[in-house]
């Protein structure tokens, strides 16, 4: 194999574990926003969504069960990416986020849970 910095291949698994932590931090967030607007909103931005968003997001940053947190997000992104194109958003700027969130997901769900997980694999 060429690489132009062979050395840094011994840390592969790096990858995965700041991926896994990006998607886990940005879905608190959105979780975090969906129960404090107490319910107001219905579909992808209700209080129920709000709380499966934080549970996946703890199993995501610690690294328990990632492949399933990881497919659970995935499904999560593909309802709000519907919704999006319910209300003809889906070719806007604000899509592309949720384009690159679901990669991640997918890239999780290959790669696995990388370093400092429970999940880790030798």
């Amino acid at each position: 194999m060429i690489s132009m910095f062979p050395s840094l291949l011994a840390w592969d698994q790096l990858s995965p574990l700041l991926i896994r932590l990006t998607l886990g931090i940005t879905l608190a967030f959105f979780g975090y926003r969906k129960i404090m607007s107490r319910g107001q909103s219905s579909g992808s931005n209700s209080t129920i969504y709000g709380g499966l968003e934080i549970l996946v997001s703890i199993f995501l940053i610690i690294g328990l069960f990632t492949q399933l947190a990881a497919l659970i997000n995935a499904i999560i992104l593909v309802i709000k990416l519907g919704f999006k194109a319910a209300n003809k958003q889906l070719l806007t700027d604000g899509i592309n986020y949720y384009i690159l969130l679901f990669v991640m997901c997918l890239s999780l769900l290959v790669t696995g849970a990388g370093l400092f997980a429970f999940d880790y694999h030798i």
